[in-house]
């Protein structure tokens, strides 16, 4: 029996959907594509062997083939960069943290690359939960500022301020972030 206590039992509560079957408004996926729901809740992380590029005008701030993405219920997926692929220099620490029930706690960075400075568009876990040590050592960016591609295909940033979803050609939704969409 789950307690009130155990906040990976309170986040499964909070949501309606957690990725055993689709909803009625869910796109159905064609061949070669998926759908974000059918990823789970709690989320799973998987290697993704495209490459992942990160850029600011002419400036490369991460490109890498060895990415982990997260895949959680109603979020296109998450990309994660190992550190030592981004751009030397590029990550400061900024203020601020949040916490994830399933990842931990989250230390925020700063980008700053091609004289430009983007502060909070990236974050790290520096010592997640045990489920998801994998994400030890490496970063994630919020699409939004940035041109990100994923095996050369431009990256759209997930619906809403708070999410940090990657949309690629080969996902469909809806989206969370979408007007309505709280409680997915």
């Amino acid at each position: 029996m789950s307690s009130v206590f155990d906040p990976v039992a309170r986040a499964l509560a909070m949501w309606r959907y957690h990725g055993q079957e689709r909803p009625p408004f869910a796109e159905t996926p064609g061949p070669g594509r998926e759908s974000v729901w059918d990823y789970p809740r709690p989320p799973r992380i998987e290697a993704d062997p495209r490459e992942v590029l990160i850029r600011v005008g002419d400036v490369e701030i991460a490109r890498t083939t060895r990415a982990l993405r997260v895949l959680e219920t109603a979020s296109p997926p998450t990309y994660y960069v190992p550190e030592e692929d981004v751009l030397a220099g590029a990550l400061q620490a900024a203020r601020g943290a949040s916490s994830c029930e399933w990842k931990g706690s989250a230390r925020y960075l700063t980008i700053v690359a091609g004289g430009l400075r983007f502060d909070k568009s990236a974050w790290t876990y520096p010592q997640p939960l045990p489920a998801f040590d994998r994400l030890r050592g490496h970063v994630g960016f919020y699409a939004k500022p940035f041109e990100c591609f994923v095996g050369g295909q431009a990256v759209l940033p997930q619906p809403g301020m708070f999410y940090a979803g990657w949309i690629t050609p080969e996902i469909v939704g809806p989206f969370k972030g979408d007007v309505g969409s709280a409680g997915w």
